[in-house]
């Protein structure tokens, strides 16, 4: 629930540019107003689940973008059911969109969903009180960063900046050999991000989850209320830790606060007891992946 400033569930994640929203929460659109986040470069909605927290922001943002005039196609992947309700909220009101619109229903298990030459989406299922999924988002590696004044310095023609920016090295038509790394630099490397959306403890998307770069695991409770968690199909701030660890991820992010806690600075604490380089996400703040 909304509590203490902190709104339910939404994230975008931004792959050059592109924008991919994760969950969304009652009220994301008002918070992708606040933030600066464009809507027009939002391509993909994944919804892990039908809980209200997760899914009740869609049919504002879906309306909105068409109100303000999208054009482009939007794509979203969710539980089947999902598709039935947005089609009757636009059909009790004679919404007609004005771009193209898809919807893809989640499969029970894991799957790719989307991939293009910069990104790929993929799901996982977790466990929680109903079907529920966690997204990885995967960009790819765009090569080799050109350093176009050198590039010219050493006359290479513009059709061969494709092959180096795959690493190659130019030969001139008198047999000079222009090495590669002369002309270029390191450019962004392949990253992984693992959204694991509600669940209780559990190892069984370890496989899925092995090795990101940054792991965002649900810490709904403290670790002093582990039982209610699990109860409630939930994790804890510690439990979050120790699946990170044995993920063996670079960074962990902490949300999903039950709405019984005020100071999240606890969450933090707990979780970095085992795996250091933890934050206890906060709203309005863009994390390095």
């Amino acid at each position: 629930m909304p509590a203490f400033g902190r709104h339910p569930t939404s994230q975008i994640v931004s792959v050059y540019g592109s924008l991919i929203m994760l969950d969304c929460g009652e009220g994301a659109q008002i918070q992708m107003q606040r933030f600066g986040l464009r809507w027009r470069k939002l391509e993909y909605i994944c919804i892990s689940h039908l809980h209200g927290d997760h899914y009740f922001g869609l049919a504002g943002l879906i309306n909105s973008m068409n109100l303000l005039g999208r054009t482009a196609p939007l794509h979203i992947f969710g539980p089947a059911a999902l598709q039935g309700m947005i089609q009757q909220i636009l059909d009790v009101a004679e919404t007609v969109l004005m771009f193209p619109y898809f919807f893809h229903p989640l499969p029970e298990g894991a799957a790719t969903l989307a991939e293009t030459s910069l990104y790929k989406i993929t799901c996982f299922p977790v466990e929680h009180r109903i079907p529920c999924h966690g997204f990885v988002v995967e960009r790819k590696t765009r090569g080799r960063k050109l350093l176009p004044d050198r590039c010219r310095e050493y006359e290479i023609p513009a059709y061969f900046y494709d092959r180096l920016k795959q690493g190659e090295d130019y030969t001139t038509k008198d047999g000079e050999v222009i090495k590669n790394e002369w002309v270029t630099e390191d450019g962004p490397s392949a990253r992984r991000y693992a959204y694991c959306a509600d669940t209780l403890y559990t190892e069984s998307f370890l496989p899925y989850i092995q090795g990101a770069d940054t792991i965002y695991h649900e810490c709904t409770y403290l670790h002093r209320d582990a039982e209610k968690a699990t109860a409630r199909f939930h994790s804890t701030a510690v439990q979050a830790a120790e699946l990170a660890l044995k993920a063996n991820a670079k960074q962990l992010l902490l949300g999903h606060y039950s709405s019984k806690y005020r100071d999240l600075e606890p969450f933090r604490e707990e979780a970095a007891a085992i795996f250091p380089n933890v934050q206890a996400t906060l709203e309005g703040v863009a994390y390095e992946i």
